[in-house]
């Protein structure tokens, strides 16, 4: 894959090359420390748009809750101890031991870490926040630990995974009337090419699809690198599967649509990345820790996040956001939050994911994503927040800073 991308000034060979030698090795240290590496998440919420009945066919793809000695299914912010009351029976100790393969989440946490995520929830609620996040309080919501669940492929697919998809392509993104074929690229297409009809939509909504489709060739790619290649006596192995990046990828495979499909992943790129170096006021404060209750280790996290911080400014061909909703303004206003509807309506859509683990990063990087749009329209809060006090008008909450880094690291 060379050349510029469409809608900037940016050539994949720079991007590769400052991703490569300058934010890859410090977002990988990021991710791996405490603040970041444990995600809140409700894996239970039921599909909102059609009865669910595309569980994974693995019997590992779906996550029991484990005995309450093991895991807080839900740790109420800023309440002490409650967990829920799960029965203590030796068939559910089974389906625990069983629930480690595949696509199930591990979601075994140290006592250590239980009581830390208490002490975090009480410093995050003396935060005033700027959203609610309506996972956050549900007693069904709980706490992974991302570096113990891997993206990978998990055996999930089928009708069930390809419902997800189409119904995103579908119903999210901004398809003109006179297209007739499926916006799903995976789908059979008869006649027109699928990128003829992109070029007639106005820059937004190109910018739109292209973040949806970035996204899609991202989890992919995900997919394809850690594949289940085997499975021999009960051990499963995993690794790169070329043939299948190459049914994905490849111009022969795909009717030359596979490189367009990468190059809106650079292009998902390129948007988180301006995020990240516009947020950058936000953090800089000296009011903002990343907090954990080990002051070492949060000044730590904290300047290696600016570093990175540092590193995103220095980038010399960001995508330019302010040509976006630059029209009049009435026209701008509607779109914009026509934007935030659709994708409101697509994180809503990853409740139908099947398998626990694939609906566990979907949620997450849409999160992520939808950070960062919220990140660049919000230019002006951010700039005229206050230094020393918590602010009114611009918040993240620690599930918003940790998707947002996450997602970038995908």
């Amino acid at each position: 894959l060379t050349g510029v991308l469409d809608d900037c000034l940016c050539d994949i060979e720079s991007i590769d090359d400052f991703n490569t030698f300058k934010i890859f090795p410090k977002i990988q240290k990021l991710q791996e420390r405490d603040y970041f590496r444990y995600y809140k998440v409700n894996l239970k919420r039921p599909c909102p748009f059609w009865a669910d009945d595309g569980h994974c066919s693995i019997k590992d793809c779906h996550v029991e809750p484990c005995p309450e000695s093991k895991i807080p299914v839900g740790i109420k912010a800023g309440s002490s101890n409650k967990y829920s009351k799960a029965a203590n029976n030796s068939k559910e100790l089974e389906d625990c031991e069983q629930a480690n393969k595949l696509g199930a989440v591990n979601s075994t946490l140290s006592n250590q870490s239980k009581e830390a995520f208490i002490d975090w929830a009480r410093y995050d609620d003396s935060q005033d926040h700027f959203c609610e996040l309506d996972d956050e309080r549900s007693p069904d919501a709980q706490y992974v630990d991302l570096l113990l669940n891997p993206e990978r492929y998990t055996g999930y697919k089928g009708p069930s995974a390809w419902r997800v998809w189409n119904s995103i392509y579908e119903e999210n993104c901004f398809k003109p009337r006179s297209v007739y074929r499926p916006l799903n690229p995976l789908a059979p297409s008869r006649g027109e090419s699928f990128y003829t009809w992109l070029e007639g939509l106005c820059l937004e909504k190109r910018v739109f699809y292209k973040l949806i489709s970035g996204l899609h060739a991202s989890i992919n790619l995900h997919l394809c690198a850690n594949y289940l290649l085997e499975e021999t006596w009960g051990k499963p192995r995993w690794g790169a599967n070329v043939k299948e990046f190459t049914r994905r990828f490849d111009p022969a495979e795909t009717k030359g649509e596979g490189p367009r499909r990468l190059k809106n992943l650079y292009f998902l790129y390129l948007i988180e990345l301006r995020a990240l170096s516009k947020v950058a006021p936000y953090f800089e404060r000296a009011v903002v820790d990343l907090y954990t209750g080990n002051g070492h280790e949060d000044a730590q996290s904290k300047a290696l996040l600016l570093d990175i911080f540092r590193d995103t400014k220095s980038f010399h061909m960001h995508f330019d956001e302010k040509s976006m909703f630059a029209g009049d303004k009435k026209g701008a206003k509607s779109l914009k939050e026509e934007f935030r509807l659709h994708f409101k309506n697509i994180s809503r859509i990853m409740d139908c994911v099947g398998c626990d683990k694939c609906r566990l990063w979907g949620k997450l990087q849409t999160q992520g994503l939808g950070t960062a749009l919220k990140i660049l329209f919000s230019e002006k809060e951010i700039q005229s927040l206050p230094e020393n006090s918590p602010s009114k008008g611009f918040q993240l909450t620690r599930q918003e800073i940790v998707a947002l880094v996450n997602a970038f690291g995908r």
